[in-house]
């Protein structure tokens, strides 16, 4: 039973470590530009074309290395199986301009599509990454002897998905007789080191907890018509908050610049007409102060196109006076976010 366990951990097996580095993003788009140009078309002589198109421009010692570089971004979710397809945000990833920012999508990439037994020639559904974010939130924190113990768990015999405190327990015990981690180390490391480059989940002396950004960030339920994924959303407002505190060296509303114990990760076009990604789009969102987010939300108030509030005429004179005082500073007003702007204009503003 132990041997047949052990067979059966989360295989993690990874070329390049740093997501930041070019040999990273220049393979992951060699592939992409690939998949564009076969538009989605799979065969095995198109797969030994593309290892080909790598080797010639990182060149290895041996094609099965070429091979673990393609694999990887197929296990990581960036690119789906036989090549047909990749995910949403890996363009965006690509052309991110700043860590934060491809950090910050690789944390939805990651978790959303990740599959550590997928492959080129194989498929498989499992979301060990899904798997171990929903575990941690159900049990508040994961020692790193525990997410050892996950990685030996089959994720899909857990209808719940995620591993109780008892199943977790049962599993510590099967990784410390078969000394998993020691025979696994190089596996192990891999998932530790992306598990450090995800968005508001932190390790604290070998214990991983997710950042307290519950304090200055309303954990508010906006609608009642749709599930949210809370992790998605947990790192949607983080990155908000991120954005804030380059700006003005700490989280603050947006607008009012003010320093409020309780600050709204406020959707641009409303969370309830979005699709998936829209969602979660941190270029939906504005970090604003309950005041403004209530006006903003509710259709009183909109920005223009240089930040500069609009109010509905349902707004009285002098609320309209002390509002002109405020705009959203130019450095949020990124193109995507001018253009869930334009909607808000459109299609919440009470005009």
């Amino acid at each position: 039973m132990a041997h047949q366990k052990y067979e059966n951990y989360w295989k993690l097996t990874v070329e390049y470590t740093d997501i930041h580095s070019s040999k990273f993003r220049e393979t992951l788009k060699i592939i992409i530009d690939f998949i564009d140009e076969n538009k989605g078309g799979y065969s095995k002589e198109l797969y030994e074309k593309l290892q080909q198109r790598v080797f010639a421009e990182f060149p290895k010692a041996d094609l099965g290395s070429v091979r673990k570089s393609i694999n990887q971004f197929v296990k990581l979710g960036f690119v789906n199986f036989e090549l047909r397809s990749y995910h949403n945000n890996s363009k965006d990833f690509l052309n991110a301009t700043s860590k934060r920012v491809r950090k910050h999508l690789f944390s939805i990439i990651f978790y959303t599509n990740a599959s550590f037994d997928r492959s080129v020639t194989n498929q498989s559904e499992k979301r060990e990454i899904n798997f171990l974010i929903k575990t941690l939130e159900a049990n508040g924190t994961l020692t790193k002897k525990e997410i050892e113990a996950l990685m030996l768990i089959d994720i899909e015999s857990i209808k719940e998905g995620y591993a109780s405190k008892k199943l977790i327990d049962e599993f510590l015990n099967i990784a410390k007789g078969i000394d998993f981690k020691d025979r696994k180390y190089n596996q192990v490391g891999y998932l530790y080191n992306f598990l450090n480059k995800l968005d508001d989940i932190v390790f604290i002396k070998d214990i991983l907890y997710f950042k307290q950004d519950a304090i200055s960030i309303d954990d508010r339920d906006s609608t009642k018509k749709r599930v949210r994924d809370q992790y998605l959303h947990r790192l949607y407002k983080y990155q908000l908050k991120q954005e804030s505190s380059e700006v003005f060296n700490k989280a603050v509303c947006m607008v009012e610049k003010l320093d409020y114990p309780v600050l709204i990760a406020s959707h641009i076009k409303p969370f309830v007409s979005c699709n998936d990604r829209e969602a979660y789009d941190v270029d939906n969102g504005i970090l604003l102060s309950k005041n403004i987010d209530s006006l903003f939300d509710l259709g009183y108030i909109t920005f223009d196109n240089k930040g500069i509030i609009i109010c509905s005429q349902s707004v009285s004179g002098d609320v309209n006076i002390h509002l002109q005082q405020f705009k959203l500073n130019d450095l949020f007003l990124t193109n995507k976010r001018l253009q869930y702007l334009d909607y808000h204009r459109n299609c919440v503003f009470r005009k």
